[in-house]
C-alpha cells in the first residue's frame, strides 16, 4: 500500500481497519452471548419466553440492518437525556495497570448496539439449530444415567450442541466483519469510512478501495483457515477418543 498512497492515507487506511476489527470483535462477543440466550428462549418449555423471542426475532431480523443503525444512532440520540448523551460523548479512560482503556464514541457504540442486535437473531438461529441437533437418545441416555436437566444439558446436550453450532457461526462471524461496513452510514471511521476519506482527499479511488477490499478479504481469510484448523483438532480428538 506504500506504493500507491502516501504514508498518512496508508495509516487512514490502517486506523479504519482497526476500528472494523474492534467494532466486528465487540458485536460477535455480545451477539454470542445473546444469541445463545435467545436460544435458550426459544427453546422454553414456557410459552412467554418463546413468544418475547419470537417478537425479537421479528423485529431485528426483518428490517434492514441500515435503518437500525440510523435508529440507535438518530433515534436514540432524541430519546435520551442530553446528560446521558454528554456523558456518552465525553472522553473517559479507565486505567488498568499499564493497560488505559478509552470509552469509545456514540458513533462506534451506536454501531455496536445495532451490529449486536442484528446478529444476534441468525447467531440464535444457530444455536438453535445446534439444540435440536442433539439426537434424543442422548437426551434419554442422560436421564438413564440419572442427571438432572440442568447437569445433562450442561454435560451432554450442550457440548454437542456447540460442536454443530460452530461452523455456521464461524460464517455469521464473517457476516459480521462483512455487515460493519454499513457503520459508515452514522459515521464509525471504519474501513470502508477509511477508503471513502482517502479516495475524497486523493481521487485514488482504486488504490483507497483496492485496499479496502484486500483488508477485507484477509480478515475473512482469516476466520475461515481458523475454522479449518478447528474442524480438523475436532476431528483428530474425535478419532483418538
Amino acid at each position: 500500500m506504500n506504493g500507491w498512497l502516501e504514508p498518512k492515507y496508508v495509516d487512514w487506511l490502517w486506523h479504519g481497519f482497526a476500528v472494523t476489527l474492534e467494532l466486528a470483535a465487540c458485536a460477535a462477543i455480545a451477539a454470542t452471548l445473546f444469541g445463545f440466550a435467545l436460544a435458550l428462549a426459544r427453546s422454553a418449555r414456557t410459552a412467554w419466553p418463546r413468544r418475547l423471542a419470537a417478537v425479537y426475532v421479528l423485529v431485528f431480523r426483518n428490517s434492514p440492518l441500515m435503518v437500525q443503525l440510523l435508529f440507535w444512532y438518530f433515534g436514540a440520540a432524541t430519546l435520551l437525556p442530553d446528560a446521558t448523551m454528554a456523558w456518552l460523548n465525553a472522553s473517559h479512560v479507565v486505567a488498568l495497570g499499564p493497560l488505559k482503556l478509552s470509552w469509545p464514541s456514540f458513533e462506534f457504540v451506536a454501531g455496536w448496539v445495532g451490529l449486536t442486535c442484528y446478529s444476534t437473531t441468525f447467531i440464535a438461529e444457530e444455536f438453535r439449530a445446534g439444540l435440536r441437533g442433539v439426537r434424543e437418545g442422548q437426551h434419554l441416555a442422560a436421564a438413564a444415567l440419572g442427571l438432572t436437566p440442568f447437569a445433562a444439558f450442561r454435560h451432554v446436550i450442550l457440548p454437542q450442541a456447540v460442536r454443530i453450532s460452530i461452523p455456521p457461526l464461524f460464517g455469521q462471524y464473517m457476516n459480521i466483519v462483512k455487515n460493519s461496513s454499513l457503520a459508515m452510514a452514522i459515521g464509525v471511521a471504519e474501513l470502508s469510512y477509511a477508503s471513502r476519506q482517502v479516495d475524497s482527499e486523493t481521487f485514488k479511488t482504486f488504490q483507497a478501495f483496492g485496499a479496502a477490499t484486500l483488508l477485507y478479504i484477509l480478515t475473512i481469510a482469516v476466520i475461515e483457515v481458523t475454522l479449518v484448523v478447528y474442524q480438523r483438532r475436532s476431528a483428530q480428538t474425535l478419532s483418538r477418543g
